[in-house]
């Protein structure tokens, strides 16, 4: 008789990976069905590789400042083919690791698409097209998200989403990105720093809309600086590809903007993957913002859950991991993990690095908060001066003594918001942040603000 598991995991990425660990860690049998990669769009196509390539892009922009500081290099280059390599090197890692800590938790990995049968019964299609049945108490749905592409647009060798751009091996000369949200600036960081020409089209007001506005500001400065090109409040009407490469056309506030570039980049967005036709036959409730859960991440169906970006909101790794380690913890552990949207911070991770947890300025006063707002900037900390930091600050805020939230813009952004991470979701006032004792000299101090 075929081997029940208490719960069957269809997707790899953060939030099924971290849900089947902590699950099998707690005892439970847990089996994991993978198709794309073990890690998932995070490890193959998203957090992983761009962070590889922003690494080497940075190593190399970073060496402008070293003269500065008496370390004579003589003229200095780049070997793409290299950064391609630390790039793949680093994506086999983490999917190494992936494999690695779900074998040493004791769940069962099994490669293949996973399909919705019953809601105590899943099936394993195999890469040769065999299918097996797999008996479970439970099922988690952690299918992911894909690229959104406008209507209109139509994907071809020369218009990319990041997934297809990810896999190219030749660095363009030319490039024009559509969409100023985190991915997008993450891509214009890179290529610019390498010395390609990037024009920026952002449908808003603002890149990075939705952040603090003097953060999207400094980054705006440095991308200007690295030679981009950015139209906001722009709307693209039309890509075309062409023999060596694409025109675009886009309406802006000063008229009509047309523009040529080796590749068209599309960075409008994520949406859930949803496979309707299982969906529809179990009776599960979704629509296209994702499927819908409740506080415990469960479906309308009773034993089935959801953890990621296939529920929809921000879609973001960490958010999906303590989504999967919260829900394993309720089923098969004490319950002491928990997950609350609010204390979920978000990092773009261009240069300089804009991080936030928490509320903005505008978001506290659209909703009515009176708030206290606190700031320090870079040029103040005599870390930063002493290495070089650039341009940016620490702004924090609080609602009747208690922090609710905070942006930091600059270098190592993604390290110090870390600790108001915590404070935020310690729900921690100002008596006890001044009990904190900051190292000096640090960049940490930069926080030394409460």
């Amino acid at each position: 008789m075929p081997e029940t598991f208490d719960l069957a995991v269809i997707g790899a990425g953060p939030g099924g990976h971290a849900a089947a660990e902590h699950a099998a860690r707690c005892g439970a049998r847990v089996a994991v069905i993978e198709k794309n990669g073990w890690g998932g769009t995070c490890t193959h196509r998203g957090c992983i590789p761009t962070k590889a390539l922003l690494a080497c892009s940075g190593a190399f922009a970073a060496q402008r400042r070293l003269k500065r500081l008496g370390v004579e290099t003589g003229e200095t280059s780049f070997d793409f083919t290299a950064m391609k390599r630390h790039q793949r090197q680093i994506v086999n890692l983490s999917a190494l690791g992936t494999q690695k800590t779900l074998k040493e938790a004791g769940v069962a990995l099994m490669e293949g698409t996973g399909r919705l049968i019953s809601p105590d019964e899943v099936a394993l299609i195999a890469p040769g097209g065999e299918e097996t049945r797999i008996k479970t108490r439970r099922i988690l749905i952690a299918w992911g998200s894909e690229p959104v592409v406008l209507p209109g647009i139509s994907l071809s060798e020369r218009v990319l989403t990041s997934d297809g751009f990810l896999a190219l091996d030749m660095l363009p000369r030319s490039v024009a990105i559509v969409g100023g949200s985190v991915i997008g600036v993450e891509f214009a960081t890179f290529l610019a720093e390498l010395g390609v020409r990037i024009l920026l089209i952002e449908m808003l007001a603002e890149i990075l809309p939705g952040e603090e506005a003097e953060a999207s500001m400094l980054l705006r400065q440095a991308l200007t600086g690295l030679g981009v090109e950015i139209h906001v409040s722009t709307r693209l009407e039309t890509i075309h590809e062409t023999a060596s490469g694409v025109t675009l056309r886009a309406a802006s506030p000063a008229g009509i903007l047309e523009r040529s570039a080796d590749y068209a980049l599309v960075c409008t967005g994520r949406r859930p993957v949803l496979h309707a036709e299982e969906l529809e036959r179990l009776g599960i409730s979704y629509d296209f913002k994702g499927i819908a859960v409740d506080g415990r991440q469960e479906t309308n169906v009773e034993g089935i859950f959801a953890v990621g970006d296939v529920t929809g909101g921000t879609m973001l790794a960490h958010r999906a991991m303590r989504q999967g380690k919260a829900l394993a913890s309720r089923l098969y552990g004490d319950g002491s993990i928990r997950y609350d949207e609010r204390w979920t911070p978000a990092v773009a991770y261009a240069h300089p690095q804009i991080a936030r947890i928490g509320l903005t300025e505008k978001q506290a006063r659209d909703l009515g908060l009176p708030v206290e707002v606190r700031q320090a900037d870079y040029g103040a900390n005599i870390m930063a001066r002493t290495e070089l930091k650039g341009q940016g600050f620490a702004k924090v805020l609080f609602h009747r003594g208690r922090l609710v939230g905070a942006t930091i813009a600059g270098e190592d952004a993604c390290e110090l918001i870390a600790p108001l991470a915590l404070a935020v979701s310690q729900e921690l006032d100002l008596s006890a942040l001044r009990r904190w004792i900051i190292p000096h000299p640090t960049l940490s101090e930069l926080l030394a603000i409460m």
